[in-house]
């Protein structure tokens, strides 16, 4: 009897052990899944990023692509040779100065090549130069303006042809009185800028302007390089006698009523870094369309080796707070009437007299709010909280027994604030947008100022008074 008795007993305690620590594991194991559960969600859920507000401005510009126009004479060559160049591109030349050699036999050119060969004759300031005109071109340059490229490389060599010309002038003349060789030097007939591309729209007038003018796919341009042999009656260079200069250019009729009734543009020049203020008139095209065109005084030297240039009109300019697009949302509002606001008991808290009913009968109480937007007519009032004023109710003018059913709602534009660490929404008036940006108006009773955080991306919160973790 007792040997069973004492099998029973140790049988028993096994089986609580067992029991004891299966438990355990299944405690710690629930504990782990939970762990790794919120690791995974921390990780994962999408973070809720903030702007902070700034003082901004958006410039309401129309871009255009016109036709540069100028006082042009073309030179042309007297006899056959191998020409060189002593003026740069650009360069103001006065009546008498040398502006290219012609060598009716071509050994000087040859010689000065051989003579110049690894001497380095570009300065730094001629490198800079070519420099200049390179970023020019890269900042102007689009997929329809693309054979731009082979003029920009036959204007670069020219112009490094001419500097090295430049450099060495004195040596040419030596050489050539050396080797007795048929050499002149040709000089200028008037004073101007000098510039070296011939397209034919020299002699170009306003008033023969046309549609196909701005086809700058059959756009050409000849620019005689340095060391190329010459025909007698070949374009040689151009002298820009006047810096008066104009910029003809399709507008449409809305436009240019605007822009008449404006008298004075100011234009900005993105390829050239430049804002120049020009004089707006409408002219008549022999194709019968009316075009702008914007007469300049300055600046002309700046665009001597451009026939086209894309400009902006600034035609407007919204100061105010800048904030991003997707920061912007809608929330609906009741709309009380103005003159039901009151105030609490203190006297500190705006709110209205709303009445409540019980057993006992009907009574009158305070119920604070929010005003989030106010005009003379209406305060805007949250239509969420469940512990305001709802839909129904009925409000109690102060001083008075008028009563005003509440129901009547309207939406505002606006972002939520995160100062205090939860969302709150604030109204805010749009006044210009751009790309990715609205400015909006600031200094208002219920809006945002400079240094104010609001949420990024308004889609991201579900409700007013979301706690943000940042």
């Amino acid at each position: 009897m007792a040997k069973k008795k004492g099998s029973n007993v140790i049988s028993y305690n096994r089986k609580k052990v067992s029991m004891n620590i299966n438990i355990g594991m299944l405690i710690f194991a629930m504990i782990f899944i939970y762990l790794i559960f919120t690791v995974y969600s921390y990780m994962t859920k999408e973070k809720i990023q903030f702007y902070e507000v700034t003082d901004g401005s958006i410039v309401d510009d129309k871009s255009y692509t016109g036709i540069i126009l100028r006082q042009e004479n073309i030179q042309y060559a007297d006899s056959a040779g191998a020409i060189n160049y002593y003026v740069r591109e650009g360069k103001r030349a006065s009546v008498g100065m040398s502006i290219y050699s012609i060598d009716e036999r071509g050994n000087v050119s040859a010689m000065m090549e051989e003579q110049n060969q690894g001497t380095g004759a570009l300065t730094d300031r001629d490198i800079a130069d070519l420099r200049k005109q390179l970023n020019t071109y890269i900042l102007s340059y689009s997929d329809e303006t693309f054979d731009d490229v082979y003029n920009t490389r036959y204007s670069l060599e020219a112009m490094a042809l001419e500097f090295v010309n430049f450099n060495t002038l004195d040596t040419q003349g030596e050489i050539a009185d050396q080797m007795g060789n048929d050499f002149r030097q040709i000089t200028a007939p008037v004073s101007g800028v000098v510039s070296y591309g011939i397209d034919n729209y020299e002699t170009l007038d306003p008033a023969q302007i046309t549609e196909a003018v701005f086809d700058r796919s059959q756009y050409t341009k000849a620019i005689t390089r340095a060391g190329q042999w010459v025909e007698p009656g070949t374009p040689i260079y151009k002298v820009i006698t006047d810096d008066r200069w104009s910029v003809v250019f399709p507008v449409t009729e809305e436009d240019g009523v605007a822009f008449s009734s404006q008298g004075t543009l100011k234009v900005s020049f993105p390829a050239h870094n430049l804002t120049a203020t020009g004089a707006f008139s409408l002219v008549t095209g022999s194709d019968g369309n009316a075009y702008g065109k914007l007469d300049f005084n300055k600046y002309m030297v700046q665009f001597v080796s451009d026939r086209y240039v894309d400009f902006e009109i600034m035609t407007s300019v919204t100061e105010g707070l800048k904030i991003p697009i997707s920061s912007v949302t809608t929330k609906n509002f009741f709309l009380i009437p103005v003159d039901f606001l009151t105030k609490g008991g203190d006297g500190l808290e705006d709110g209205f007299n709303k009445e409540v009913y019980s057993d006992a009968g009907t009574s009158v109480v305070f119920v604070p709010v929010t005003i989030y937007f106010g005009n003379e007519e209406y305060y805007y009032i949250d239509c969420d909280k469940d512990d305001s004023i709802q839909a129904g109710d009925y409000l109690v003018r102060p001083d008075s027994q008028e009563r005003f059913q509440v129901g009547i709602t309207a939406s505002l534009q606006g972002v939520y604030n995160i100062n205090k660490g939860y969302t709150v929404f604030r109204q805010i008036e749009v006044l210009a947008q751009s790309d990715d940006f609205y400015t909006i108006r600031k200094n208002m009773s219920y809006g945002l100022n400079v240094y104010d955080h609001i949420v990024l991306n308004a889609s991201m919160i579900k409700a007013e008074g979301t706690l943000i973790y940042q």
